[in-house]
């Protein structure tokens, strides 16, 4: 019993030995700190933004399809898929079908046939050897020959060859025939969209349509060239699932001032925004953290980091809405706050 008393009695000497031997932190010398970035809270507008992705497509109403009228042979094809074209450009060269002439030629000896025939019952009238019926007839068999020629004109049959232009300038969005091919009549050859005419095709998830009318603002970027930004609003908001996305579409216009940086076909990324832009207090994502069922960060005063809990709102990109004893003049830890606990010292990372 002696001997434990002893024991414990050399154990608080120690303690104490240890304590008195333990130099304190001189003048001047570094309190241990930890390295963070920082920023400072700004207030900005601030709204709900859908982010959906799509492609840059021609505006539907504004595709000019070229077919063919008449039965061919293609001779020459003057355009490449992808390719732009002004008004009045060769697009093909068609060489007519025999069939098809032959048809237009019988039409023509059908109008000459039935012009002699009108001007004899004509003579044979005058000398009353015909009635004015059968005049009346044959004057009705010309002007139906002569319909039935005019049509067949207009269809390009009175030509061997016929050379098909561009109406309107635009690009090349679909090409159905290559030289050589054979082709029959209201073949569709080509599309042409208007080079000035585009719209965004954004795809949506269903779950989120309910939220999205139309003229709702989105701002619409080039996933490959992000500084390239148009405001447009949506135009039209599709009801069934795209069956290859498996989104639902919403189209967008895009201003015509913008169309010369886009390129048809790319891929574009649309921020939809849903609710009234308001003016908050905006940190960066990285400065909020949670523990499970409060959100806090740490700001900063006298070199020193102070746990705040706060309110999150909308979040937009990067950045974050926060609500709490926070002002706009605060400065807050962004980066290394894992590592930080109340009212611990800090300094800035290099």
């Amino acid at each position: 019993m002696k001997c434990l008393k002893m024991s414990r009695k050399w154990r608080v000497l120690i303690i104490i030995s240890t304590l008195l031997t333990t130099p304190p932190l001189l003048h001047g010398e570094e309190i241990p700190t930890v390295a963070v970035k920082t920023a400072r809270v700004v207030v900005k507008k601030i709204g709900e933004t859908l982010v959906v992705y799509g492609v840059l497509a021609p505006n539907p109403d504004h595709v000019l399809n070229i077919s063919l009228a008449h039965a061919g042979l293609i001779n020459h094809v003057w355009v490449r898929l992808g390719q732009r074209v002004k008004r009045g450009n060769k697009l093909l060269e068609v060489i007519t079908a025999p069939a098809a002439r032959m048809q237009y030629f019988q039409a023509e000896s059908a109008v000459n046939f039935t012009s002699q025939e009108l001007k004899r019952n004509q003579g044979l009238l005058k000398q009353h050897l015909a009635t004015n019926a059968e005049v009346n007839a044959a004057s009705k068999r010309l002007r139906d020959a002569k319909t039935s020629l005019n049509a067949l004109r207009k269809r390009g049959l009175n030509h061997a060859k016929e050379t098909l232009r561009a109406s309107m300038d635009g690009i090349i969005t679909q090409l159905n025939v290559a030289q050589g091919q054979r082709v029959q009549a209201n073949t569709s050859t080509m599309l042409i969209a208007a080079e000035k005419r585009l719209i965004a095709r954004l795809g949506v998830e269903p779950e989120d349509l309910s939220r999205i009318k139309l003229g709702t603002p989105v701002t619409i970027t080039s996933v490959f060239v992000p500084k390239i930004k148009v405001k447009s609003q949506i135009s039209e908001v599709h009801a069934m699932i795209n069956p290859s996305t498996h989104l639902v579409e919403v189209l967008s216009p895009i201003p015509k001032k913008h169309t010369a940086h886009l390129v048809l076909g790319s891929r574009i990324m649309g921020h939809i925004h849903l609710l009234q832009r308001h003016r908050g207090r905006v940190v960066p994502r990285s400065a909020v953290l949670s523990n499970g069922s409060d959100a806090f960060v740490y700001i900063v005063k006298n070199k020193k980091a102070y746990k705040i809990n706060v309110h999150t709102g909308i979040e937009q990109g990067n950045e974050i809405e926060i609500k709490g004893k926070i002002k706009a003049s605060d400065t807050i830890v962004t980066l290394g706050n894992y590592e930080l606990s109340d009212g611990m010292a800090i300094r800035e990372a290099e």
